[in-house]
């Protein structure tokens, strides 16, 4: 069972499952995951090879997509919203395909399902560069991160654990199955479901050909762009992100 950092109270409606990105945590989605739930339970989950959750020997869609299946199955109630952003939007993707009676509605953060090539040995070089073992605050870390902004050092320097030495991240095979997170697997049957897209208007990570490979998976997928936001649209425009995410959870079912 992954970990899970839980807010709000349970209510008739499905509860909202929250799978984060690659180098991210549970803990990133915390203000969205409050804002959301004054309408019901919102649940944030560390990822495999994330944060407090288990180690794994493979980090694969699959597999993530059955780690989200058990979390719903054994601590949901069965049936869930499911928001995923990056490389979590992908596992949700895999789970809405491969178990849909699992999900009611589908929420996709700025990512397509389809290969990509974005490249992240930058953000594992910084990382690479610290010794948990050895460095004694987050300055002297952030110090070390050569060559990354600010922002991104300090979203990386989230996974470091200073009291226990170590990185809360699986660094090692993270970085070995990059292939692998940058793909996307092969499905079978489509997701009849609602599907939202939501994108960040100066990211690449959702592009115009992708919309046929989106509408061959999510019929009913529809497509909301967030001004001003890029990839980490969630953080650089969280009020209109929560505006759109809440508008979709809460619209009647079709034929109301």
């Amino acid at each position: 069972m992954l970990h899970l950092v839980r807010h709000g109270a349970p209510t008739a409606q499905p509860p909202l499952l929250i799978a984060h990105g690659l180098f991210g945590s549970a803990r990133n989605w915390g203000a969205i995951a409050r804002a959301l739930s004054d309408r019901g339970e919102v649940v944030a989950a560390d990822l495999r090879n994330h944060g407090e959750s288990g180690w794994t020997t493979r980090h694969d869609y699959p597999g993530m997509a059955d780690d989200l299946a058990q979390v719903i199955e054994g601590a949901l109630g069965g049936r869930a919203d499911v928001m995923g952003h990056s490389m979590g939007g992908k596992a949700a993707m895999v789970l809405a395909l491969s178990r849909p009676d699992l999900v009611r509605r589908l929420i996709v953060a700025d990512i397509a399902p389809v290969a990509s090539a974005h490249d992240q040995n930058p953000q594992f070089a910084a990382m690479r560069r610290i010794d948990p073992a050895a460095v004694t605050s987050r300055a002297e870390a952030a110090r070390l991160m050569q060559a990354t902004t600010p922002e991104i050092a300090a979203f990386l320097l989230q996974n470091l654990d200073l009291a226990g030495r170590r990185w809360r991240l699986n660094l090692d095979l993270l970085e070995r199955e990059m292939p692998t997170i940058l793909g996307f697997p092969e499905t079978g049957a489509p997701f009849a479901g609602p599907v939202l897209f939501l994108a960040g208007e100066r990211s690449d990570y959702i592009l115009p050909e992708h919309r046929a490979p989106i509408a061959a998976l999510f019929p009913q997928a529809r497509f909301v762009t967030i001004p001003g936001a890029g990839h980490w649209l969630h953080a650089e425009r969280p009020r209109e992100f929560e505006g759109a995410v809440r508008a979709f959870l809460d619209e009647p079912p079709a034929g109301d």
